[in-house]
């Protein structure tokens, strides 16, 4: 008994199916890569951004009374922020904070250190200097913290107003630590984000 076998239609229409069945397969392969991609880049975007907190919590909360001599001159100012701050592109802040890490201070250095924040070109930076008063020929060290910034302000909490509520002032040059910080950042693909640092017992 002979055996019927596959007519060229019937063989046309299986690869046909077979065909379409492979494009939408490559579709949905290519859409879950090009999903993992974006989540891995906002994933490594957030961590990046959880790391400046972390970073200017830690210096914030470390800020001391401590003012920092300018070639060797005095100067009574603990604490200066506002436009253009340390040449920024728009807010910044300096300090001296203390907790720099020494073991048996082996190092040649004291545990303070000056630390200051500015945006350069779109990049939050993160500048520090060795030693708390300035040596001539020294430059901070300079570090980049945080990318694609539209722009960076901060605002310093005095204390109360006439009104009973909290006084925010955009510019701060002072010689006693305010109560509190405030830093709004814009990032162009986050929006606007802000976060109020008090300072501790130990600076005030």
């Amino acid at each position: 008994m002979r055996t019927r076998g596959f007519t060229l239609i019937e063989i046309l229409i299986a690869m046909a199916i077979f065909a379409m069945l492979g494009l939408a397969s490559t579709a949905l392969l290519s859409k879950v890569i090009d999903s993992d991609e974006i989540s891995s880049e906002k994933f490594a975007r957030l961590q990046q951004l959880q790391r400046f907190m972390l970073i200017i919590e830690r210096d914030v909360q470390q800020a001391m009374p401590r003012a920092v001599r300018m070639e060797g001159q005095q100067n009574s100012i603990v604490m200066r922020g506002g436009e253009e701050t340390d040449d920024s592109d728009a807010g910044g802040l300096a300090f001296v904070r203390g907790g720099w890490h020494n073991p048996k201070l082996a190092l040649p250095r004291s545990t303070l250190q000056g630390v200051a924040y500015r945006l350069r070109e779109n990049k939050l930076e993160r500048l520090n200097t060795v030693y708390v008063d300035s040596v001539l020929g020294t430059e901070p060290k300079v570090r980049e913290i945080l990318d694609n910034v539209t722009n960076f302000t901060v605002e310093f909490n005095t204390g109360g107003s006439e009104t009973g509520e909290a006084a925010w002032h955009d510019n701060y040059i002072g010689e006693t630590l305010p109560r509190g910080i405030r830093i709004t950042i814009t990032l162009a693909d986050m929006g606007e984000i802000q976060r109020v640092f008090a300072l501790t017992e130990q600076a005030s």
